[in-house]
């Protein structure tokens, strides 16, 4: 069961919040691609570690959880589900479909209308849903037509089965060719401080209000090594580099939501801390400069 922390204990809160899909929740997100086993497949070494990692972070304030169909594949929805069904209300779960995985690491693009329809039926089985809040093309497929992948999202929208319709590692003039078809609720692509290929997207989803998520916040953890980047500023605001990098990307803009993950409580606590790390406007302008 969750425990109910007292409001000003739940540390995430101090964030901020943003509007997703209909529901307000915190800018500072939970990214459970790593509640899985090595090489985001199979089961984890302790599937009951990860249960009680997933509600720590609700305890803490988190309410805003990414997934995949494709991160085991399918455990980490089935852990979401053992650990927090029936969900709180106020948190929202979103998952992904598009992308298949036939061993440790090995992805690969599936955009196919009749897979696409797959995956979302059966996400909402493994999440205990009758729909899905906010559902993620997990990639766009260059072998099928983009207008056939959004269509069919909006089918299910259409249908229920979808609330809202997000999308991932896209561009700028993708984002507009998808919004010509459906209203889109989200974008996810991969950004960090050292990581800023998707400058325009950003500033693209700043402009025009759009949630902009970003996976990976922490450079796969390169940004959360003492001996990283950041490890001289962090210990001289006596914070660590994870929420040095964490803080940067919650000053960076308004929209922006990091997701870090993590199968580690001892790293989830210390990345949910970030929320009240507040860097000084020259800190922020100096680490801002890689991007101009």
């Amino acid at each position: 069961m969750l425990e109910e922390l007292p409001l000003e204990n739940r540390a995430n809160h101090a964030s901020g919040t943003i509007e997703i899909a209909g529901k307000t929740v915190h800018r500072l997100g939970f990214g459970a691609m790593r509640l899985v086993g090595p090489g985001v497949w199979g089961e984890p070494a302790d599937r009951d570690a990860s249960v009680r990692l997933m509600r720590r972070a609700v305890e803490l304030g988190v309410d805003f959880i990414d997934t995949a169909s494709v991160y085991g594949p399918h455990v980490s929805e089935e852990i979401i589900r053992e650990a927090l069904h029936p969900y709180p209300e106020h948190v929202l779960i979103t998952t992904k479909g598009g992308q298949t995985q036939s061993g440790p690491g090995s992805y690969a693009v599936l955009g196919r209308p009749e897979y696409l329809r797959q995956e979302c039926v059966l996400s909402m089985r493994r999440l205990g849903v009758d729909h899905i809040d906010l559902y993620q093309l997990h990639q766009v497929d260059p072998t099928v037509p983009f207008e056939d992948q959004i269509g069919e999202l909006k089918k299910l929208k259409d249908e229920g089965k979808i609330g809202s319709i997000g999308l991932n590692e896209v561009t700028v003039d993708q984002i507009t060719a998808a919004r010509k078809i459906v209203e889109i609720a989200a974008v996810q692509n991969h950004y960090s401080l050292t990581e800023r290929k998707h400058e325009d997207v950003l500033a693209h989803c700043t402009r025009e209000m759009l949630p902009f998520i970003s996976w990976f916040p922490l450079g796969v953890g390169a940004l959360a090594r003492p001996d990283g980047p950041l490890g001289d500023l962090a210990a001289q605001i006596g914070a660590t580099p994870a929420q040095v990098a964490l803080a940067w990307l919650l000053a960076r803009a308004e929209n922006l939501v990091p997701i870090p993950g993590t199968a580690s409580t001892a790293h989830l606590e210390e990345n949910i801390a970030a929320a009240a790390v507040r860097l000084d406007p020259a800190t922020v302008k100096k680490l801002n400069a890689p991007a101009g």
